[in-house]
């Protein structure tokens, strides 16, 4: 055989054993992580949305003033 038969050979050996090894330490990560849905980040959750600062004279459709309603006239 001819060396670089006996290279690819010994390569692809290696690369078998290190995608066992990777995939056998992923999997341990994984069932040890358990699903608690941290995220990692830490800190306290806060699910206030930001108040944003508007220009002057813009206001959010929802503060806009409400019109007061005009009742219908009923004619008999």
């Amino acid at each position: 055989m001819s060396s670089i038969i006996i290279d690819l050979i010994l390569c692809g050996l290696a690369y078998v054993v290190l995608i066992y090894f990777m995939a056998t330490m992923t999997n341990n990560a994984m069932k040890r992580k358990g699903n608690n849905d941290d995220e990692g980040d830490g800190g306290i959750d806060d699910y206030t949305p930001p108040t944003i600062d508007l220009p002057p004279g813009i206001i959010w459709p929802s503060d806009s003033p409400k019109a007061p309603k005009i009742p219908e006239t009923l004619e008999f």
